[in-house]
């Protein structure tokens, strides 16, 4: 089995206000193969800054029902220790969603790069405020042509 790039991210939600109404989104790139959820797990900080780590498959949380559909290939590759870490980087009264996904587009890729030789010299995930600034300024452009 090939496996593709694997990449984490953390959705933080103010007040720990989620509610997992962001599940559709997510099942449709899953549905469309795109990416693969390796490991989804709701991680909070209290406002005394206490931590929080519950995995999504805790049937019994109706916020984490609309996940369960996602779940079936779920890995459980976030150890202790990253949990651990990816709760004391959230703000005091913060919740967030840590997300491991697979990037399942690119498999043939990473197949067909092997198979020519070829290897991945860097990547660079560009930051939100900077892809914020350059698409307001495609969006100044594009209205003043």
């Amino acid at each position: 089995m090939t496996l593709g790039p694997l990449e984490y991210i953390v959705i933080g939600f103010d007040g720990n206000q989620f509610d997992g109404s962001i599940a559709r989104e997510i099942e449709k790139v899953v549905e469309r193969k795109i990416i693969r959820l390796v490991d989804v797990v709701f991680v909070a900080r209290d406002a005394n800054g206490d931590a929080l780590i519950i995995e999504l498959d805790a049937k019994d949380d109706p916020r984490f029902a609309p996940f369960a559909s996602l779940l079936s290939d779920r890995m459980a590759l976030f150890t202790p220790e990253d949990l651990e870490m990816i709760a004391s980087s959230l703000p005091p009264d913060t919740a967030g969603l840590a997300m491991l996904f697979e990037h399942r587009w690119a498999e043939d890729i990473k197949d067909a790069l092997a198979a020519a030789g070829g290897f991945l010299v860097d990547r660079v995930v560009v930051a939100p405020e900077v892809l914020a600034e350059v698409s307001a300024e495609l969006e100044g452009a594009a209205a003043s042509a």
